[in-house]
């Protein structure tokens, strides 16, 4: 089975960074909370307490919402040009590069992500969004209108006001990174909350933004709970926008909180149940790398997983003996050990849903190929798991895990596979591995998802935007789609007498 090791180790005991930030990050300020309550942050590698954390409620709320719109309505940032804001967001990311050791240490340590990996390709990436909307700052512009009449006009794109950004535990630097940039970018002010289980490197970036000379009132980070912090962001009266990432169930409540309060704008990039389809024209060995990469990636704790994966049956046997080999040789460990393929998962309640979801395979009569059980002695760590002969209306094959948990199915035709691919509430990713253009074509155009990978999986980049289909939420991240919905377009028009052109 999946091999064991170093859980927790103090063997990586250096890599451990001292816990600088706990409090809430409001007007340039480290603060208490207004009730001094905390809460505990746990490392989910030894389920042991890591430090306490300010707890935020909606007083604490109020005032972050009060600096943020001071800063909005008074302030300087969206009054400066576009350039002068990508300036010191260009000085905001020289120096979260030269602090990507400590931010990597403190997701690993807060969400058990693989440090080395974060160094290398996670927070690269997360950095690559903040310079691509760095430049896109002074690229805001509105259009000349040649109207029917004695008339012109132009559009005007202005900051939408004051923003809430709610982020989830996954990837805590990375969707921090991605919600603010833009926001920056169009000159808006912000609150963030990051999820209870990783606030460690939203208040660190904090820090970082205003040494970077983002000013006071600008980003605030309100840390605490989604029923009490997250909810009064979404009802609150004097926020305009709440961009939300996280499950189709939360989502449903802030969009509800949004309209019952101010009817501010919304975006949710919300849950997944990818499939990647598989075509019997491929090179198999290589293919299970791109079904193991988007199956297992971050331990399944990913919107966008190929948690489904469809193989046509002229290569279904060979494909599912080969993939639940190479499943067998992942490393599950401490994120901190270079060696590691799959850290812990976040915490204890989603460790206990994932096991949950395996139990459900086997009964609902699912062929466990590998993996299915905890491993280790503590810390919340499950093996890599593999299902075949799963059927649609199975709950692993419906529901979102969120967790190491892949089901494999099978397929005749090209319409079967598409009507698979389909047979889903959720529409944000899925996958396409075929030699055949023809095929690639037909099916890309006939999913309904919002990104398509073809031959490839995971394929982001700052530049493309990406977001969902169905109840997988609406809005884009990434890209200028993703600064677009930071802004409010403003027409005006005025008469036009005895010009000799309309």
């Amino acid at each position: 089975m999946s091999q064991v090791h170093n859980n927790g180790n103090s063997k990586y005991s250096d890599k451990i960074p001292k816990i600088k930030f706990t409090k809430l990050f409001i007007n340039g300020e480290f603060v208490d909370s207004v009730s001094g309550k905390t809460f505990e942050t746990i490392d989910p590698r030894t389920e042991e307490v890591i430090a306490n954390i300010a707890e935020g409620d909606k007083e604490d709320v109020d005032l972050a919402v009060k600096a943020a719109r001071e800063a909005f309505d008074h302030g300087p940032w969206p009054r400066m040009s576009g350039s002068e804001r990508g300036r010191i967001m260009m000085k905001f990311l020289q120096l979260v590069e030269e602090n990507i050791e400590e931010l990597a240490a403190l997701d690993s340590l807060d969400a058990g992500k693989l440090f080395e990996l974060g160094k290398a390709a996670e927070i690269p990436f997360a950095f690559s969004v903040l310079r691509y909307y760095a430049g896109a700052a002074d690229k805001i512009h509105g259009k000349t209108l040649r109207m029917a009449n004695q008339l012109q006009g132009h559009t005007l794109h202005e900051p939408v006001g004051v923003v809430g950004h709610i982020i989830p535990w996954n990837f805590p630097i990375g969707m921090f990174l991605m919600k603010t940039s833009p926001a920056l970018a169009a000159g808006c002010t912000m609150l963030v909350k990051p999820a209870e289980q990783s606030p460690l490197s939203a208040l660190y970036l904090a820090h970082l933004a205003k040494l970077a000379g983002i000013p006071d009132g600008v980003i605030n980070v309100v840390t605490g709970f989604g029923e009490t912090a997250g909810a009064a962001i979404s009802s609150h009266m004097d926020i305009d926008c709440v961009s939300f990432t996280g499950s189709t169930e939360v989502g449903r409540v802030v969009m509800q909180a949004a309209a019952t309060s101010n009817l501010k704008a919304v975006s949710l990039e919300l849950g997944g149940k990818a499939p990647l389809i598989v075509f019997d024209d491929v090179d198999v060995d290589s293919t299970i790398n791109i079904a193991l990469k988007g199956g297992f990636a971050n331990k399944g704790e990913y919107c966008v997983c190929s948690s489904r994966i469809l193989v046509q049956e002229g290569i279904y046997d060979e494909f599912v003996t080969k993939f639940a080999l190479y499943a067998k040789g992942m490393i599950v460990g401490d994120p901190f050990d270079p060696s590691t393929h799959q850290g812990p998962q976040v915490d204890k309640q989603q460790y206990e849903k994932v096991l949950s979801y395996i139990e459900h395979g086997k009964r609902q009569g699912a062929t466990l190929l590998t993996g299915g059980k905890p491993c280790g002695e503590k810390g919340y760590y499950i093996e890599p798991t593999i299902f075949s002969d799963v059927t649609d209306d199975m709950l692993i094959a419906t529901d979102e895990i969120f967790g190491p948990v892949v089901s494999v199915i099978k397929f005749k035709t090209i319409e079967e596979a598409i009507a698979k691919a389909n047979s889903t509430c959720y529409g944000l990713a899925a996958g396409i591995a075929t030699n055949d253009l023809n095929i690639a074509n037909t099916v890309s155009r006939s999913l309904r998802a919002g990104i398509i990978w073809i031959n490839c999986y995971l394929a982001f980049d700052a530049s493309c935007p990406y977001g969902g289909y169905k109840m997988s939420g609406f809005g884009r991240e990434f890209g200028m789609e993703g600064l677009y919905k930071y802004l409010q377009v403003k027409s005006v028009v005025t008469p036009l007498h005895n010009s000799p052109w309309l």
